[in-house]
């Protein structure tokens, strides 16, 4: 066996895609949820234990536990392979063929991450990390959140003159983001200087790029963070996402806060379902990400101007997707890692429970933002929270919540349906989606489930099925002659060598065989030889039905002798 072969034999799909995806129990080998690759609102995600694929009915994504790693984390076949190794403790071979440039790139610039890390890590302990050391004791951040979050502080030349002793090349050091080319004289100096470093993470725990935090007022930037590389796509990444995932999952919310310090703060409070955007505004894509393990989030961002400002942008964006959304207001304006330090994980936990609906949030800042006083004041109010009132899933829910606010702002209800009837049709566009395929009949259903996971069932029924005419008119016909080729070539052969093996055109109807078995696992070798026997019989009765028909053809022509041939035939059959 080789080593792509053994890896994934060792490996359950359902637990490295959990690490990813919210995953419910469907049957007694499939799991369903929301797919990572689109957006959607109802689960059309769904992962074969038994054979080890996933299929997702929406936008058919498709493949075994390699190729999901590999799109999930965006990167190469190798790094895919490399990644699950090591997870799972397995030892790689010392073999080159899967590598190309673009993983030899990547490969390189990781390296760097986990050098720039470890030498930003010394820093902070060193005599020049005093400024930095400092910072985070005002910050009320410990040694022991320090070490666990890999802060840092960034010198002045260490990385340059670090990565060309260790050789690295020009178009890897360039590509990495960690140092400039100086312009006169064809150097490098580094990105980052004398600040505080944060170390920010893919979800499988990477470091792949770094926030850095002022320590002189006289910088020009607050805070610097990596630029975008061949690992680092900032839209696509959270902030703590890769230690947050289990705390969300286990109380199935998502808390999100605006910057590194906030989320540090809140995580060693206690509340470890805490996440932040890297530097930027909440992209489409972050709440995808949010959204594939929790539906519910918290938004707790800066009390100022600007933090209201980003929590608006971000609840439309939240609402797009499908997440249901509260708003947590702390008082005191202080900052979410603040209010922990100054009151404990417990104060803001039940601070959480108590969040309120982002409406009611959202009605309060249209209080402010326009004039009460007149009646046009609070229509525009009213317009200004429509869009976020129609992102509410229900109808029933909209109305009501509509109604509630119209009443919190006094407008009238005539205008909370107008608004309404102009809105739903404004939205009447018909959303065109790939037709499913046809079910498959129970009978083709079993025989394919039974005979891609019970190895006896192909030795008794292979040579049996081969021998019927009417298996080549199935609509799953193709399958099962690829099913009988593989067969001959190796009895013990696994799905993805018939997925492998099939045309583009037979992969829907395969996968809808195997969705639409909810006990595929339970099956037996007595039902599917039942199943046998009704083809069998069916077989007999299409026979003697077209012996009937010739036996009259030949009476009418006047064939007696051919009559009488025929006549015997069909009584053959009929025993």
């Amino acid at each position: 066996m080789d080593f792509v072969a053994q890896l994934k034999s060792s490996l359950d799909i359902v637990k490295v895609i959990g690490e990813y995806v919210r995953l419910k129990k469907a049957s007694a080998s499939r799991y369903v949820g929301l797919c990572p690759f689109h957006s959607e609102k109802t689960g059309s995600f769904s992962v074969h234990q038994g054979h080890q694929f996933y299929k997702c009915f929406g936008c058919d994504a498709k493949g075994d536990v390699l190729k999901f790693v590999m799109e999930i984390e965006r990167i190469s076949f190798y790094e895919a392979l490399k990644l699950l190794a090591e997870r799972n403790g397995i030892e790689m071979p010392k073999r080159t063929e899967y590598s190309d440039p673009d993983t030899k790139l990547r490969a390189a610039i990781h390296a760097m991450h986990e050098i720039a890390e470890r030498v930003f890590r010394e820093n902070l302990s060193s005599q020049a990390g005093a400024a930095a050391r400092a910072y985070m004791e005002k910050r009320g951040v410990s040694r022991a959140t320090a070490e666990q979050f890999g802060l840092g502080y960034s010198g002045r030349g260490a990385l340059t003159s670090i990565f060309e002793k260790q050789g690295f090349t020009a178009e890897q050091i360039e590509a990495s983001g960690l140092l400039l080319k100086r312009q006169d004289s064809g150097g490098y100096y580094d990105r980052f200087r004398n600040r505080l470093m944060f170390p920010i993470h893919s979800e499988s725990g990477k470091t792949i790029a770094f926030g850095g935090r002022a320590l002189d007022a006289a910088d020009e930037a607050k805070y610097l963070n990596s630029p975008e590389t061949p690992i680092y796509r900032k839209s696509l990444v959270l902030y703590n996402l890769h230690r947050a995932k289990d705390g969300i999952r286990k109380s199935d919310r998502a808390v999100l806060v605006e910057g590194y310090m906030d989320a540090i703060g809140v995580y060693a409070s206690g509340v470890t379902e805490v996440v932040a955007s890297c530097g930027t505004a909440l992209t489409p894509q972050q709440v995808q990400t949010i959204r594939r393990h929790s539906s519910r989030v918290v938004v707790n961002f800066d009390p100022d101007n600007a933090g209201s400002n980003a929590a608006e942008r971000s609840i439309q964006l939240l609402l797009a997707e499908g997440l249901l959304v509260r708003i947590l207001q702390l008082d005191g304006g202080l900052d979410p890692d603040e209010y922990c330090l100054r009151k404990g994980g417990d104060a803001y936990r039940e601070k959480l429970e108590k969040a309120g609906g982002y409406f009611h949030w959202l009605a309060d800042r249209a209080r402010v933002k326009y004039d009460m006083r007149s009646a046009e004041g609070r229509v525009a109010a009213f317009q200004f929270l429509l869009p976020a009132i129609q992102g509410l899933a229900g109808k029933i829910e909209r109305m009501a919540v509509a109604n509630d606010v119209a009443g919190y702002l006094g407008i009238d209800a005539g205008l909370v349906l107008e608004n309404f009837r102009k809105a739903a049709a404004e939205r009447r566009e018909t959303v065109m989606r790939a037709a499913p395929p046809e079910p498959v009949r129970p009978v083709e259903r079993i025989l394919i489930n039974l005979l891609l996971s019970n190895p006896a069932a192909r030795e008794r029924m292979v040579p049996a099925l081969r021998s019927l005419p009417a298996v080549s008119q199935f609509p799953t016909g193709r399958i099962f002659h690829s099913l009988f080729a593989l067969y001959d070539a190796n009895p013990a052969f696994v799905f993805a060598d018939l997925d492998a093996r099939l045309d583009e055109r037979d992969h829907p109807i395969l996968h809808a065989a195997l969705h639409d078995e909810a006990n595929a696992e339970e099956l037996s070798i007595e039902q599917g030889l039942a199943c046998l026997r009704n083809l069998e019989s069916a077989e007999r009765e299409v026979r003697r039905a077209e012996l009937k028909t010739k036996v009259k053809e030949a009476e009418r022509s006047g064939d007696i002798v051919e009559a009488m041939r025929l006549a015997q035939e069909l009584s053959r059959a009929s025993r």
